[in-house]
């Protein structure tokens, strides 16, 4: 009875399994179901905008073509009535004058004929009248009528190349492609923005430029703007709310092409992560509306105030990027970079638990300038902090003489260089404050 109480039970066991088995494969097909679903709707709903496009822009070409000719018509048929006009004028008076010859002389016959006939009294008298009046028409004088081959013969020619020309173009215009030539490849969050990278997916096709767009996903009345046109095949979006949807498209345009090739299938990507912030209230600074963008309002020299981020946000494994959008005077005390705390009361981020580089391009680690430096921080400057964790656990228990016991791997760069150093730090860290500080006003600084 107990051998068929565990037959039951392994039965019982392996029947569960099997409906478990049974549940997840039905589920696995009903999400392939739904994939080809989606395809499918794609594939119909892309045809069908496809067809519109196509049909809207030949209606278009049509129509413009046909005003395009029926104004050519009209100029070639008003060229027609001017000659018409100029040529036939010339003529109308040569007949005026001609038919008024041709009156005169029937007067002059009739005259004649009647001084014939008239009784020898009258005879010599009319006679008289009549030779004067004949002699005074100056009837040898002839108007002269132009040859025929001296007047205009009205034609029309046409080009019969054009018909030929317009049916090679006609049969090359336009062209449906079933993908796109570029497609994004990745969404990759980061504070407040989100970095969008794309590539080719047709090899044959040379890009000589390409062109992003993104709008809130959702929003009907949302429109698509551009956010990057350019050769880059990567661009960081700022200015994005977290936890909100966007979509982003692309598209490229030929070398030597004017048009854009067609969109990118839309992507859907967010960020979780709160935008860089610079800390409101600190002396001798003005923020902008999102408080990314910190100006340098007050040149005292007696007190070099660094303004800290509001939150550490700044997350190793991260690019942290700082553009100098204005400038002013430089100063070996200025600096941008990173700490490990923000309630310290020195005046420059060129102290113990930081990495900064200054205006002049020198690099401090705990306050020790290293020996590489890079270029001047100038106007259009781009100086990017990364990091990554090398050790989360102590080095050396005879470590804590040279500075801490947990090291970060940073790299500064600046211009066209960079340098690569090992940051040792008395507490295992992976988010950090960042700040700035300047000596003399005029420094616009945006983080991002």
């Amino acid at each position: 009875m107990r051998r068929m109480s565990v037959e039951v039970d392994v039965l019982l066991q392996e029947a569960k399994e099997s409906i478990e088995a049974a549940q997840n494969y039905r589920s696995e097909l009903q999400q392939r179901l739904h994939g080809l679903n989606q395809a499918r709707k794609q594939i119909r709903g892309s045809s069908g905008q496809a067809r519109e496009t196509l049909r809207k822009h030949f209606a278009e070409l049509q129509a413009a073509a046909t005003r395009l000719l029926a104004e050519r018509l009209a100029n070639l048929l008003t060229e027609v009535d001017t000659i018409e006009a100029d040529s036939i004028k010339p003529l109308d008076d040569c007949q005026s004058l001609i038919e008024h010859g041709v009156g005169q002389a029937d007067e002059l016959l009739r005259e004649g004929e009647a001084a014939l006939r008239c009784g020898l009294g009258e005879k010599e008298d009319k006679l008289g009248s009549f030779t004067k009046k004949a002699m005074h028409i100056q009837l040898d004088s002839l108007p002269e009528v132009p040859a025929l081959v001296d007047v205009p013969c009205v034609s029309a020619q046409f080009d019969d190349s054009l018909l030929s020309l317009l049916r090679d173009r006609v049969a090359r215009h336009g062209a449906v492609s079933s993908h796109p030539p570029v497609q994004i490849e990745e969404l990759q969050e980061r504070p407040g923005s989100i970095l969008v990278r794309w590539c080719k997916v047709d090899e044959d096709f040379a890009a000589a430029d390409y062109r992003l767009q993104y709008r809130r996903s959702g929003s009907g009345g949302s429109q698509y703007e551009d956010a990057y046109i350019g050769r880059e095949s990567e661009f960081l979006v700022l200015h994005l709310d977290p936890h909100t949807d966007y979509l982003f498209r692309v598209c490229a345009r030929g070398e030597g092409r004017t048009e854009w090739s067609p969109w990118s299938i839309p992507q859907t990507g967010y960020t979780t992560l709160a935008p860089h912030e610079w800390r409101s209230g600190t002396e001798g600074y003005i923020l902008s509306s999102r408080k990314n963008i910190a100006l340098r309002n007050d040149s005292s020299q007696s007190r070099c105030p660094v303004l800290y981020s509001k939150a550490p946000t700044y997350f190793c494994g991260q690019t942290l990027t700082f553009k100098i959008s204005a400038s002013g005077q430089m100063d070996r005390r200025d600096s941008l970079g990173v700490c490990i705390d923000s309630e310290s009361e020195e005046e420059s981020l060129q102290r113990d638990q930081a990495v900064c580089i200054s205006t002049n391009g020198a690099v401090f680690v705990n306050g020790k300038e290293m020996t590489n430096q890079l270029p001047a921080v100038t106007v259009g400057s781009a100086v990017t902090f990364d990091m990554e964790v090398v050790s989360l656990f102590p080095i050396s228990n005879n470590n804590t003489s040279e500075g801490g016991n947990f090291k970060l791997r940073v790299t500064i760069g600046s211009g066209n260089r960079e340098v690569v150093f090992d940051w040792l730090v008395d507490q295992p860290v992976d988010c950090l404050f960042f700040g700035c500080s300047f000596v003399h006003s005029g420094w616009k600084v945006l983080v991002f």
